[in-house]
């Protein structure tokens, strides 16, 4: 109720899709109706995939309040500055696309993956810390990082539109960071093929590329991030033919200082919704990927699907996708590698 509950079958009637993994089974048949089990409409269990001993009640009895406390605070920040909800999105992205959604990126110290060169536009660090400090007030030594950034990621998306999805928890931060290992964080200047290898290397398909995606309905990127394809594209100093041209003179005038930033969605940039995909039909691409997306025949069909469809067929699939990706590499009480750090941003061990 209230609109957090979503569908445990998120591709019901969406059409073009068929043959392609959805919810941990192959629908074969994807045209007007669902043909799944009308009984279990209310087992998210059927798709949610609950590896490495995680678990939907795994604070229920040691931390209950950890979700409302988590809750809470990211709406007292978000709520200051609006922008602080794709940032910690993003930064749960560059956790999880580096060694696993181990709160790695949180880590603080000299050559960590937070001090390498890639990572000096992440932001959302201090409202991190903050929820920290609060959970260690009410649940000491019990909540791990790694569990605070997955909710609170949720919890942002949530509040902005996005669809809201059930977390299992029992993650274990890592002792590690290190800087070299950003550069397997996909970026906005990869090749499809490149990203899929990626992606597939997570335990994720071409389905969760372009759903995951489009988190570009949200958030900006900095302008120097494009400017070679503005002013220099291929080294002719010119602009890149695959923009539509009026909005390529509006991009190059907002663009001029590679400080600067352009919303990824130019037409609903502050609304979760799949005007992202709607926008690549247009030809109002930011970053190469996103151009990649419409030209690539394995990506094409999916963003044609979800620019033609309601844009809830998007947000449930988008929350399917992420529970896979909050999954990927995690550390739990089974592995002896893993800790519970008492400040997010050190090492519990580690002298500073």
């Amino acid at each position: 109720e209230g609109g957090r509950g979503i569908s445990p079958h998120p591709t019901r009637d969406f059409r073009g899709l068929a043959g392609y993994q959805l919810t941990g089974k192959t629908y074969l048949e994807l045209e007007d109706t669902y043909g799944g089990d009308e009984d279990d409409d209310n087992d998210t269990k059927s798709w949610f995939p609950l590896d490495n001993q995680l678990s939907l009640s795994y604070y229920d009895r040691i931390c209950p309040d950890f979700e409302k406390i988590v809750a809470t605070k990211v709406r007292e920040w978000t709520k200051k500055d609006s922008s602080l909800g794709p940032a910690l999105l993003r930064l749960l992205f560059h956790d999880c696309g580096v060694t696993g959604c181990d709160a790695s990126v949180l880590l603080d110290h000299e050559g960590s993956e937070r001090r390498s060169p890639a990572s000096k536009t992440l932001r959302g660090f201090e409202l991190i810390d903050d929820i920290k400090s609060e959970i260690e007030k009410a649940c000491p030594g019990l909540v791990s990082c790694a569990d605070i950034l997955t909710a609170a990621s949720r919890d942002a998306t949530f509040q902005l539109g996005g669809p809201y999805w059930p977390n299992a928890y029992g993650r274990r931060d890592s002792t590690d960071s290190y800087a070299r290992d950003v550069e397997k964080v996909p970026s906005g200047r990869r090749d499809i093929t490149a990203l899929l290898e990626t992606f597939q290397s997570y335990g994720l398909n071409v389905l969760d590329l372009v759903v995951l995606s489009g988190a570009h309905t949200i958030g900006k990127a900095y302008c120097g991030t494009i400017q070679s394809r503005l002013y220099n594209f291929n080294a002719t100093y010119g602009t890149d033919p695959s923009i539509d041209s009026k909005y390529a003179d509006f991009l190059r005038r907002k663009c001029r200082v590679a400080s600067e930033t352009v919303y990824l969605d130019a037409a609903t940039p502050v609304k979760f919704d799949n005007q992202y995909y709607i926008n690549l039909q247009k030809n109002m691409r930011v970053l190469t990927t996103d151009q990649e997306l419409v030209k690539d025949p394995r990506t094409a069909p999916l963003v044609k699907a979800f620019a033609e469809q309601p844009p809830h067929m998007f947000r449930q699939q988008f929350a399917v996708s992420m529970t896979k990706l909050v999954n990927v590499g995690v550390i739990t009480g089974e592995d002896r590698v893993g800790v519970i750090r008492k400040v997010c941003s050190k090492s519990n061990s580690r002298p500073y």
